[in-house]
């Protein structure tokens, strides 16, 4: 079963609670949702494999470490998960960037796919796959699906915000992807948006209603 980390952080949890004041501005909320997804990156990163190489430093001759193979592939589900990449990018500006386009029917609340560009040697990275919100879990899902029919293997999930029926849904459909979560709130409305969450993710970083 894949593991779930809930992110105990001061910094991550002072500025998640800052993105859910509704009177938090749109430049705000958009600077928030980057630094946030460094800060989770950052700890999602921990395990990836090192290995040795020799360098020269102005002094001598060294053995350091660097990530080992082939290193980073982020894919953000448009559009919200377009400036967690950003802020990914902030620390790690090498990685690859891959995209898919997936929203939501409000009536079913079923995810429909409407785009999918990755990288050609994606198989080969590591994946990081980044949504503000886990909410009912289909999207996330359905991407990951998605990917994996792609033959990609090395899949992680990022989100800011996670409901736990979210987190059950993607579980269930891909017990072997780690999940990385700001913050884990309590429950979906009849709407499946998160409460107390806050509002809609894309909404809110690009100033639509």
């Amino acid at each position: 079963m894949s593991k779930v980390i809930v992110m105990d952080h001061p910094l991550i949890q002072h500025k998640i609670g800052i993105m859910r004041v509704k009177t938090t501005s749109t430049k705000e909320f958009r600077d928030l949702v980057s630094e946030v997804a460094m800060l989770i990156c950052y700890e999602a990163t921990r395990d990836l494999p090192l290995a040795d190489i020799e360098i020269e430093t102005p002094l001598v001759k060294a053995t350091v470490k660097e990530i080992a193979g082939k290193k980073l592939c982020i894919v953000p589900i448009l559009r919200a998960g377009l400036h967690m990449a950003d802020g990914i990018l902030n620390l790690i500006p090498n990685a690859k960037v891959g995209h898919i386009g997936m929203y939501r029917n409000e009536e079913t609340l079923e995810p429909v796919e409407y785009f999918c560009k990755l990288p050609s040697d994606a198989a080969e990275r590591e994946i990081f796959v980044v949504d503000p919100m886990l909410a009912t879990g289909g999207s996330a899902a359905a991407a990951i699906s998605q990917l994996k029919s792609r033959g990609i293997q090395r899949i992680h999930f990022l989100c800011l915000i996670a409901a736990p029926e979210g987190v059950k849904f993607l579980q269930e459909k891909h017990p072997d992807v780690d999940i990385y979560i700001g913050a884990l709130d309590e429950r979906l409305n009849e709407q499946g948006y998160i409460l107390p969450g806050l509002g809609d993710a894309g909404d809110r970083i690009y100033g639509t209603k």
